[in-house]
């Protein structure tokens, strides 16, 4: 998997909650024979298992913050120490993740690529790169905590195309959780002050180009395969961060620089596997909120590498964002179990 999970919503996210749910809700198989348990036993023996992967799920989503964490810094201390290009740095970064992925392409085939709907996988695809350009770009400028707290209204963006593009209904507590949402992105970026500068802006727009991008995997799910929606973005996010690069003069990584790089691409497809972990492992509702745990990792670490200390007004920022995000995971999850089944 490639995209980086720095706290917006990822294009890749949908196939691998379509896993989690399979697995979360896929009956445990207990053989019964004539020395079986007894019903209270196997009911014991189901509510351990089901705390047990509970545990795991959110275990591999807390690995996954971290090293998601890790990955900012270095990206952070790549610009800001060895001044390499943030264009080229996404180019390298995701392209030896995508060599460490060639076992799953594969796996899957390029027969995953068959589609009616070439122009909606490039154009997803397209929203994806610019994303990680703003993303890398602003990870050059802006501290640590200000981008990640930021980029975490992408719910948000989501909620907003929803209605605007896939005419869904928003009620008003979706209302209420989204101007919640941006009022504590207005209080970090605080727009109105004399230290504001455009480039703060950077993780929101990452934020509002990755939000698109999820709006387009959702409408691509009603007729495409979720192998096929992961091929096309596998092969094709490269080559434009690629484009991107060449555009802005490529920087080849020698010496230290390129040992980081591969580093830098291990770790980006060993974050992306300890996330498909946490989704298969436990229910998706369940494991979501440890994610939010990404703001604090990543201001300790920008705190131990960076020195950066952040302002008070942070955490009432944060404090919104998270808030409205958790308002809205429980109220969806609570709808959902009130719908009948059939």
């Amino acid at each position: 998997m490639l995209m980086s999970g720095n706290g917006q919503v990822s294009p890749l996210r949908f196939a691998v909650s379509r896993l989690g749910e399979a697995s979360s809700s896929s009956s445990v198989l207990i053989c019964v024979g004539p020395f079986g348990k007894r019903k209270s036993d196997m009911n014991q023996s189901s509510v351990s298992l089901l705390r047990s992967r509970a545990v795991l799920g959110a275990g591999f989503m807390v690995l996954a913050g971290i090293a998601f964490a890790v990955l900012n810094v270095v990206t952070q201390w790549l610009a800001m120490t060895l001044a390499f290009p943030p264009a080229s740095t996404a180019f390298w970064q995701y392209g030896f993740a995508l060599i460490l992925s060639l076992p799953l392409l594969f796996r899957l085939g390029l027969r995953a690529m068959q589609t009616a709907y070439p122009v909606r996988h490039i154009l997803r695809v397209l929203l994806a790169a610019f994303g990680v350009q703003a993303w890398v770009t602003g990870l050059a400028t802006v501290p640590i905590w200000q981008a990640i707290a930021l980029v975490m209204t992408s719910p948000f963006f989501i909620i907003l195309g929803a209605r605007l593009f896939l005419k869904e209904r928003v009620g008003p507590a979706r209302w209420a959780a989204t101007a919640t949402g941006f009022a504590g992105a207005m209080i970090i970026l605080q727009p109105w002050s004399d230290s504001f500068t455009w480039a703060a802006l950077l993780p929101v727009l990452a934020a509002l180009l990755w939000g698109a991008t999820s709006l387009y995997t959702k409408s691509l799910t009603h007729d495409e395969s979720p192998e096929s929606i992961t091929v096309w973005l596998l092969l094709l996010l490269t080559p434009v961060n690629g484009a991107f690069a060449v555009a802005s003069g490529l920087e080849i990584p020698t010496g230290a620089a390129l040992a980081v790089f591969i580093a830098l691409g291990v770790l980006t497809a060993l974050a992306q596997y300890l996330l498909t972990l946490a989704y298969a492992t436990a229910d998706a509702a369940y494991v979501q909120p440890f994610d939010d745990l990404k703001l604090p990792l990543n201001v300790v670490a920008g705190w131990l590498v960076f020195g950066y200390a952040p302002a008070g007004t942070l955490w009432l920022g944060a404090l919104l964002i998270l808030g409205a995000s958790l308002f809205i995971l429980t109220y969806e999850s609570r709808r959902e179990r009130a719908v009948p089944t059939t």
